[in-house]
């Protein structure tokens, strides 16, 4: 069995070196330079909100609790540099961030957990809902999920008769350019949770949400096994970097 990625990074602090009555302190107190701009980001977020600060002091901010004692604006510049914007940082793969120099466990710990409140938080405004009437919130969360995955996946949403999200579940990872689907699959688990309809996603990590061929096949595969049993294929949305593509919209469907 392989062995986990070996972490060289101090644990994380329970709270940052300011915030704690140190006594006595220790070596290598937080610098009062490093300290102040602490403060001052923490001042300007609390008081002007995130379009106060720039992405690179929106991440600094976030890494700050992953190492109480050193500057992170060079960190924050150079995972910016390397993924291309905040949302890119927080979606980037384990193993690639694990490349950047200074990034260890506790800043990945960081990083994820925050990507995992957002998208709770997007997942939250659609499930339970009538998907239909909350289709930008649903494309909002498909795209805030699936955008930035260097691998492709498929996921299944899945309704109730009167079009509520009662399911959003993965059916499958695969590469850069496929992911294995399974119509009998999809339809098996819609009879399992009651559903009356179905809407597909997959991202394309091209960035071009254009259907392949073999996008459109498995798709017409899914709608017929799907109405032989009285399931309602609404659409396939295929999300890329910048914008999705909808078969129903398009015409495939």
């Amino acid at each position: 069995m392989s062995q986990p990625p070996a972490f060289h990074e101090a644990s994380l602090p329970l709270f940052d070196a300011e915030e704690v009555d140190l006594t006595p302190l220790p070596p290598g107190r937080l610098p009062s330079y490093i300290r102040d701009h602490r403060k001052r980001l923490r001042t300007r977020f609390m008081t002007g909100g995130a379009a106060a600060l720039p992405d690179y002091e929106m991440l600094e901010l976030v890494l700050f609790r992953a190492n109480a004692r050193q500057d992170m604006k060079p960190l924050a510049h150079n995972l910016l540099e390397t993924f291309g914007d905040f949302n890119g940082v927080l979606t980037a793969p384990v193993e690639r961030l694990l490349a950047v120099s200074g990034v260890g466990e506790a800043v990945i710990c960081e990083l994820k957990l925050i990507e995992a409140a957002a998208q709770r938080l997007a997942r939250a405004r659609i499930m339970q809902k009538q998907v239909l009437t909350s289709w930008d919130a649903l494309l909002d969360y498909c795209h805030m999920t699936m955008s930035h995955r260097e691998t492709e996946q498929f996921r299944v949403l899945y309704l109730d008769r009167k079009n509520v999200l009662i399911e959003d579940e993965e059916q499958g990872k695969g590469t850069v350019d496929h992911v294995p689907v399974y119509p009998r699959e999809v339809v098996k688990r819609a009879l399992q949770v009651n559903a009356s309809a179905l809407i597909l996603v997959h991202n394309h990590p091209s960035g071009d949400p254009t259907p392949s061929p073999a996008d459109i096949e498995m798709t017409l595969q899914i709608e017929v096994a799907a109405k032989a049993l009285g399931i309602t294929l609404h659409d396939h949305i295929i999300i890329g970097k910048s914008r999705e593509l909808s078969f129903r919209a398009d015409g495939y469907l």
